[in-house]
């Protein structure tokens, strides 16, 4: 996709996103700068990469990550690490560039504590038990909370750009997710297990690319300690 469509379809899609009125702009990045990575903690660093395609770059998931968690979750994960979000509006450009089968997924993550307390949201091309839902990791294997799901998704082509949005409320333990349509969720949870934690990109199983990220909410803090360190992989 050329930069002059990309920042066009930013625009439509930044346009019919509302912001409340308390939340300020705390995180943006297009990969275009000097340092792109240095904001984020990997799984396994050696399966990413800034990736230039169409005169673009982004962050690419391009190998299987050599890390295996502590409870059954995703292993392929790149997470700011300078921040922590309670309440966010979050925007992303995602493309999914593996095989097509019912499981083909990217995985966006949220109010992250630990490597074994989180939430994520599977984005799949059909549902099950175990795929397209949003899902909790609370010192045990993935539990779906979806209350709301859709169908699936069309990931398209492995060129395809797609639009993906994330709503949480801490106050209310609201979740909500958009696909494309950013006026109509395609899921929605609510929660209180987590409040303030990391926002993470990844997959299950499977490779992808993330762009133009954008993070809206009333504040972020700086961790204390780096998330990942304690990991054996």
């Amino acid at each position: 996709m050329k930069l002059a469509t990309l920042f066009l379809l930013s625009v439509l899609f930044s346009a019919s996103t509302f912001i409340p009125d308390d939340y300020q702009l705390l995180l943006s990045e297009d990969f275009e700068g000097k340092q792109p990575l240095k904001s984020f903690e990997m799984t396994d660093r050696a399966a990413w990469k800034v990736s230039k395609r169409d005169d673009n770059r982004a962050l690419h998931l391009f190998a299987a990550s050599e890390y295996q968690p502590r409870v059954r979750s995703p292993r392929n994960i790149a997470m700011l690490s300078d921040q922590m979000y309670g309440s966010f509006v979050l925007e992303a450009d995602l493309m999914q560039t593996g095989r097509e089968y019912g499981h083909r997924d990217m995985c966006l993550f949220f109010g992250m504590k630990d490597p074994s307390n989180f939430y994520y949201v599977h984005l799949a091309t059909k549902p099950d038990p175990h795929a397209h839902n949003i899902f909790l990791v609370n010192d045990e294997p993935r539990v779906a909370i979806g209350e709301k799901v859709s169908d699936g998704i069309d990931w398209g082509e492995t060129n395809q750009w797609h639009k993906i949005k994330i709503e949480r409320s801490v106050e209310e333990g609201t979740i909500k997710v958009y696909f494309d349509n950013m006026k109509n969720p395609i899921m929605e949870a609510t929660d209180t297990h987590f409040a303030e934690g990391y926002i993470g990109f990844g997959s299950f199983d499977d490779t992808g690319m993330v762009d133009n990220i954008k993070i809206w909410g009333p504040e972020a803090s700086t961790p204390s300690e780096s998330f990942f360190a304690s990991v054996k992989k």
